[in-house]
């Protein structure tokens, strides 16, 4: 990172342990301050989105495990088609916040859509693969910007700190928003409570615009601009290791969640608010596992605290297909499954983010991050609609099995590379 792109916060670097901490990191970087309240309020409102958009499809839409599968990889197949190029653009043209406000104002304005059109009785199965596939698409240039500008408002000796900040509180959004996003599917309809999630998004760009940073500067498109953030994760075995594992689990995972309030609310007979309940336990498990990860880096190493909640966090989710008996055993079992899971995936993503936004050079963060979601991202369709045509063909309990099962394997990349070794963030590479 160069210099000039740190935030005043970092002169004070050294400052005396006790000083540092959260809250100081909070109240003495503006920048960041704003850029995690804009994600906090965004993340409230899309988990909002993750129980009513699905429930939309099932409840007003009689939508079957085909059509899941469908709308689940139409969400995420813009990270498989436009990531790369994307990330090469954003690179070569920089204002990545302002490509990010552009971004969340159209997100806005594509889920209104949707309780405008149920209004008028004129919604469709077909308007909601559009909204799915545009907002996903537009939510694609957001996250490739994010990284770049995350990295630009926080110190390097302070990322572990920031990760943990941005992840735990994201972890209370998905507990806020699930639970409310439950309670409105309930009060209001599915439909309806979208426009929290369109609001949400209109006041994150707000927040946006008053995060001041200095980016890095743009770089002049050459020969094999494109496929540098390739290069870089293909030449560099903690990065290689990192994405076949994560990549693995996503592809498993996806399979699993495209099936999950199908298979929750219609085999298992739990209800939107319980289910909104269910999710938000998986938040909670999240903001433990956001608290845990500091401390488990330091203990066992950053490394190791990535190899375990790989593990850990599709290990847990094979209770879900498990789950049978009685409607308590039922609840506990699926209760479970989600804390347990939040827990790892908050050791996995902190650990690995802080990672990567420790190696990978300022120059190549975007190419790098949409190099990266081409593959991590990019199999999340494939195994949306792996897992909608499979459980057609076998049943959802089955498909959920094989989902689960397989996903645990991704943390076998892990094994062998240099990541387990790593104690400490590494240097970043040139």
């Amino acid at each position: 990172m160069t210099e000039q792109a740190l935030p005043p916060v970092a002169e004070r670097a050294d400052a005396p342990d006790g000083r540092r901490g959260p809250t100081t990191l909070l109240r003495e970087n503006t920048a960041f301050r704003n850029l995690w309240l804009a994600n906090v309020v965004s993340l409230l409102g899309s988990q909002v989105s993750l129980v009513a958009l699905p429930l939309t499809a099932v409840i007003v839409l009689d939508a079957g495990p085909a059509q899941m599968g469908y709308l689940t990889a139409l969400i995420t197949l813009p990270n498989l088609i436009f990531a790369l190029h994307f990330g090469a653009w954003i690179d070569r043209r920089g204002h990545r916040r302002q490509t990010m406000i552009v971004a969340d104002i159209g997100r806005a304005a594509l889920l209104a859509t949707i309780p405008l059109a149920y209004a008028f009785d004129a919604l469709t199965l077909p308007q909601l693969y559009v909204v799915g596939f545009l907002g996903g698409t537009l939510g694609v240039l957001f996250n490739i910007g994010f990284s770049t500008v995350f990295a630009a408002a926080v110190p390097r000796e302070r990322l572990v700190e920031a990760n943990q900040i941005a992840s735990g509180t994201m972890a209370l959004s998905y507990a806020g928003g699930s639970s409310l996003g439950g309670a409105m599917v309930q009060i209001l309809s599915a439909p309806v409570a979208l426009v929290g999630d369109a609001l949400s998004f209109l006041v994150s760009a707000f927040f946006l615009r008053r995060v001041d940073i200095v980016e890095p500067p743009t770089e002049e498109a050459t020969e094999g601009h494109i496929s540098g953030g390739i290069r870089f994760i293909r030449e560099t075995p903690i990065m290689l290791a990192s994405l076949a594992s994560t990549a693995t689990i996503n592809l498993f995972t996806f399979a699993f969640y495209a099936l999950f309030f199908l298979y929750t609310t219609r085999s298992l007979e739990v209800g939107p608010g319980v289910l909104g309940l269910v999710v938000a336990t998986g938040a909670i498990g999240g903001v433990i596992g956001a608290v845990l990860a500091g401390a488990a880096s330091r203990r066992i190493g950053v490394g190791r605290t990535f190899l375990f909640g790989s593990f850990l966090f599709p290990a847990a989710l094979t209770l879900v297909p498990a789950a049978a008996g009685p409607r308590p055993l039922v609840l506990a079992m699926l209760f479970t499954a989600q804390l347990l899971s939040g827990i790892g995936l908050m050791l996995q993503d902190i650990s690995a983010n802080s990672i990567s936004l420790a190696i990978v050079p300022d120059r190549l963060r975007s190419r790098v991050e949409g190099a990266y979601m081409v593959v991590n991202y990019g199999v999340r369709p494939l195994g949306a609609l792996a897992g909608g045509l499979l459980a057609t063909a076998i049943g959802m309990q089955g498909t959920l099995w094989i989902a689960t099962t397989c996903a645990v394997a991704g943390a076998v990349f892990l094994v062998a590379s240099p990541v387990p070794s790593l104690h400490d963030l590494p240097d970043q590479l040139t």
